[in-house]
């Protein structure tokens, strides 16, 4: 089945897991904007996301690791606002209420991993 489909004559509806995708991916680009590295890089794992999407808005819940030490408080705020910002400019949908859970904060020491020379 495609991702797009029209609905009505000029309109286009996204499905939910489409949209849900593209979540996990601004989450991906705002974690990579936070730490300066992809997540990978610092041990956290990959976004995951879900979403319920009726009469062009949206309702995301949005899981992931954080980086520690941080302001957690910030951290949240700045990612819940890139999220909805790019999810609303890729797909066209409002995003009317995002959940964001923080599964576990990976402390720094473990993000130093890398080759030993």
């Amino acid at each position: 089945m495609p991702a797009l489909a029209p609905a009505e004559r000029g309109a286009t509806i996204i499905r939910a897991e489409v949209v849900a995708r593209i979540a996990a991916r601004a989450a991906y680009e705002a974690l990579t904007r936070q730490t300066g590295a992809p997540p990978a890089r610092r041990g956290l794992t990959a976004p995951s996301s879900s979403a319920d999407v009726r009469n062009g808005s949206a309702c995301l819940r949005v899981s992931l690791d954080l980086p520690y030490p941080l302001d957690i408080n910030r951290a949240a705020r700045e990612m819940r606002r890139y999220i909805a910002d790019r999810v609303t400019q890729l797909t066209g949908i409002r995003v009317d209420d995002l959940t964001l859970t923080v599964q576990r904060l990976v402390a720094a020491e473990s993000q130093q991993r890398g080759r030993v020379r």
